[in-house]
C-alpha cells in the first residue's frame, strides 16, 4: 500500500522545502492542507503534503485513522500498537518517495502532526535515518516513550504545542513527552496555547510558523 494524499505546490515556483501534514483520528489530509494555504505567504519555497492515513476509521468511515484507539473504537491494546507501527512503515515510505519526487532532501523537510497526527510524527521522525529539519506536535502524546531511547536514530528539533482545555488529549501530555524526549537527547521547545482545546490556535500557528522558519534558514 502507498499513502496518498493533497499537495500544494510551492507559491514561488520553486521548491526548496516540504512540510509533511499528518492528520489526526478521523479525518483525512484534507483536513490539514488548508494551513498550507495559510501558511504558504510566509513559506514561498515550500511544498505542503497531507497524506490519508492508511485506513478508514472505525468511528468515522468518511475519514482515516493511522491506529485504532482501544477507548474510542473498543479494539485491543495490541491492535493499536500494531496498527501505529504497521502505519509507521507507511509514513517512513512516503518521506522517501516525496523527497525524491520533489527533490529535497530530510534536512528541507518538517513533518507538522495534529493529534493521532503528531503521535505519528513523534513515532517516525526520530527513526528517520537522515535527520529532519524538525517536528512540530500540535494536541498529541509521544506514543511508546519507553522504546524511544533504544531506538532513535537521529535527533531533529521538536516543538511541541497544545492547548491547556484540550477535551480529547490530556494537557498533561505534553511535559510527559517533553520529559522522555529530553531524556532521549532532544532539543525540545512547549507551548501552551490559554483557553484552547483539541485544536490549533492562531499563537500556536505562529509559533510554529517562527520555527519552521529558522529550522529552514
Amino acid at each position: 500500500m502507498t499513502l496518498t494524499g493533497p499537495r500544494r505546490p510551492a507559491a514561488s515556483g520553486t521548491a526548496t522545502s516540504v512540510v509533511v501534514l499528518v492528520h489526526g483520528y478521523g479525518a483525512d489530509g484534507n483536513d490539514l492542507i488548508g494551513l498550507g494555504d495559510a501558511l504558504a505567504p510566509h513559506m514561498p519555497d515550500t511544498v505542503f503534503v497531507a497524506p490519508n492515513a492508511p485506513d478508514r476509521c472505525t468511528n468515522n468511515p468518511m475519514g482515516f485513522q493511522w491506529f485504532p484507539i482501544p477507548w474510542l473504537d473498543g479494539s485491543r491494546p495490541e491492535e493499536a500498537v500494531a496498527g501505529a507501527l504497521s502505519a509507521a512503515k507507511l509514513l517512513h515510505a512516503y518521506l522517501d518517495t516525496t523527497s525524491a519526487e520533489e527533490g529535497v532532501g530530510a534536512d528541507r523537510t518538517i513533518l507538522l502532526g495534529f493529534s493521532q497526527g503528531t503521535m505519528m510524527s513523534l513515532e517516525v521522525g526520530p527513526r528517520r535515518n537522515q535527520a529532519l529539519a524538525g517536528i512540530v506536535g500540535f494536541s498529541g502524546r509521544l506514543q511508546r516513550a519507553d522504546a524511544l531511547e533504544a531506538e532513535v536514530v537521529t535527533r531533529p528539533p521538536i516543538l511541541l504545542i497544545h492547548g491547556d482545555a484540550d477535551e480529547v488529549v490530556p494537557p498533561s501530555s505534553l511535559p510527559e513527552a517533553a520529559t522522555a524526549l529530553n531524556a532521549a537527547g532532544f532539543a525540545v521547545e512547549t507551548h501552551i496555547s490559554p483557553g484552547t482545546g483539541h485544536g490549533i490556535a492562531p499563537d500556536g500557528l505562529s509559533l510554529a510558523l517562527a520555527r519552521m522558519q529558522s529550522w529552514l534558514a
